[in-house]
């Protein structure tokens, strides 16, 4: 146990290596978002993945969110409103715009993230972006577009914008906005924080399944559904969340948010053992773009 405690230690020190097993997982949640298709509706999807977490939670935080809730009740709107932008809302229209467009656009709009967070950095906070920050945000860009296109440009011209666009466009919108909040959030341990909005995203998401219910698009998992489930309320809306709010903790918005860049890349490569798709040279230069712009990012801090 000492063993196990010391390396949970240091890991929870790592703020790169944090950030990377974070993107990794999301990179799953996108595979599993398409799998889920006709196993589970989105809704259904989005609110029982928080049923699981909340249910994890209670026996080990809930004592610590009880002695922490002055601090939280002081700051219920900012707290309410965190866990409906940054987790139910995203996921909502992550999983619905998979029901309604290409893996390729969903890619490109995941790449938008960071460049979101380093903009309202600099126009709202003021932040100094030095000249590098902005050449490898630009050297990660176009890796993410690389392994998204396939390394073919003709596919770009064939991009055209649907519901499942606009919805991914909105998602990538609001987790801005909670990855700049997560900087301002009560000063609580972060496990205390994530399971507070835990339990605001599981009750937002109740009115979404209701209206799967009244219009009759509910569809509760099926076997295969079940598993991917388990997967995505485990590691993306659990683990991941947890890592990333220390990521952030540890080197601020911009930086952290710099890493969702891999996120399309691990996607590919996933995608390459997972579903037996074929590694190809686009998926190696796509990868040494996206961690090189990172790594120019971080030189001179």
């Amino acid at each position: 146990m000492k063993i196990l405690h010391s390396l949970w230690k240091g890991l929870w020190g790592q703020a790169y290596l944090l950030l990377v097993l974070t993107t990794l997982m999301w990179a799953g949640n996108g595979i599993a978002g398409r799998l889920a298709v006709d196993q589970v509706s989105p809704m259904v999807l989005t609110c029982l993945r928080w049923v699981i977490v909340v249910a994890i939670l209670t026996p080990l935080v809930g004592r610590q969110v009880v002695a922490e809730w002055p601090q939280l009740k002081e700051r219920w709107l900012f707290t309410t409103l965190m866990g409906i932008f940054g987790l139910t809302a995203f996921n909502a229209l992550f999983y619905a715009a998979a029901h309604h467009t290409s893996a390729i656009n969903i890619t490109l709009f995941q790449g938008s993230i960071p460049v979101f967070v380093l903009v309202a950095m600099v126009l709202f906070f003021r932040a100094r972006v030095i000249p590098l920050q902005i050449i490898g945000m630009i050297v990660t860009l176009i890796g993410v577009m690389i392994v998204s296109v396939k390394a073919d440009w003709q596919i770009l011209k064939t991009l055209a914008l649907n519901i499942g666009d606009v919805w991914m466009l909105i998602a990538c919108v609001f987790y801005s906005i909670y990855t700049l909040g997560l900087r301002y959030r009560p000063a609580v341990p972060s496990l205390v924080f994530f399971a507070a909005i835990a339990v605001v995203a599981f009750a937002s998401s109740l009115p979404l399944v209701g209206m799967e219910l009244v219009q009759g698009t509910a569809q509760f998992p099926t076997p295969k559904g079940w598993l991917i489930l388990l997967y995505v309320a485990l590691m993306p809306s659990l683990l991941s969340q947890i890592f990333f709010i220390r990521g952030v903790e540890l080197i601020g918005p911009a930086r952290a948010g710099l890493f969702v860049n891999l996120v399309p890349v691990f996607g590919a490569l996933l995608a390459v053992m997972l579903l037996g798709e074929p590694f190809a040279l686009y998926h190696a230069i796509g990868l040494a773009l996206v961690l090189g712009g990172i790594w120019l990012s971080e030189r001179k801090r």
